[in-house]
């Protein structure tokens, strides 16, 4: 990881962070030279990436909360401010993945898709907003999509993913006299521990293919090792979260003339679940 500090002096919220992607991301900025506020569920993995990023001259703080409650978000950009004196960079990352038909599937997985991956972001985008506004600040907000999104059989998962691209479009409209970019980003498959809630026979085939003695059972986190070799295994198939970190910071790092609006970043080949 390349340490150039070409984000210092900037603040960062990055959410979802305790894993996968969201946990990439907040390395990436931090090692450029951005504080960064992490929000997830596991405080243990966020104290880990905060040892990385002060390993390289960056710092952190971290938040384990519930985005669901709009109180939580607004706790994270004051944290960020307070540090700063201003946001620069809001990353709505937390998402939650459920691949149950519709036919079959519980009212409550709905709920906290939609709950999650619509509202809290909505919230986010919100709360980043009028703080960046505030202090005058050039911000960009990023938006963690999925190709789900561009795909019409993607179930209500990808639906929730199609409304955050049609936000983002609509905030780049709102936003067209403020010097406040909307950059979405829309991984493939990716190392990520959304593969807890994979079919059964999903997660026992990408064991299979580690190699690896490890029990893993649907909704319960995937140790960090299986989703390294699973990608090691399937390179050409699985994209790594650090190749959409990558992305992040390069959308994040142009020239305020340049709007990177929209990127899709996936591996050589699908990989079809």
């Amino acid at each position: 990881m390349t340490d150039t500090h070409e984000l210092a002096g900037r603040s960062a919220v990055v959410t979802g962070a305790s894993s996968g992607i969201g946990r990439a991301i907040a390395e990436r900025l931090g090692a450029c030279g951005a504080y960064v506020v992490l929000c997830g569920r596991t405080d243990d993995a966020m104290a880990e990436s905060i040892r990385k990023i002060e390993e390289t001259g960056g710092s952190a703080t971290s938040v384990v909360g519930d985005l669901r409650d709009p109180a939580v978000v607004t706790s994270l950009v004051d944290a960020a401010v307070s540090k700063v004196g201003h946001l620069d960079i809001f990353v709505n990352n937390a998402g939650v993945m459920f691949t149950t038909p519709i036919i079959d599937a519980d009212v409550e997985q709905w709920r906290l898709m939609l709950d999650t991956n619509v509202l809290a972001l909505l919230v986010g985008c919100q709360a980043a907003i009028r703080s960046m506004r505030s202090t005058g600040t050039p911000g960009r907000i990023v938006n963690i999509s999925s190709i789900a999104a561009q795909e019409r059989g993607s179930g209500v998962y990808g639906a929730t993913k199609h409304a955050v691209n049609v936000i983002s479009s609509s905030l780049r409209l709102e936003l067209i006299d403020d010097p406040i970019q909307i950059v979405t980003v829309m991984p493939g498959v990716i190392a990520t521990n959304i593969a807890r809630t994979f079919d059964p026979a999903v997660l026992e085939g990408m064991v299979a293919l580690t190699g690896l003695d490890v029990e893993i059972r649907p909704g319960e986190r995937v140790p960090d090792e299986l989703l390294e070799q699973a990608q090691i295994a399937l390179a050409d198939f699985i994209a790594r979260p650090e190749d959409v970190a990558e992305a992040v910071r390069f959308a994040v790092t142009r020239p305020a003339g340049v709007h990177i609006a929209e990127i899709v970043v996936r591996p050589n080949k699908d990989l079809e679940f």
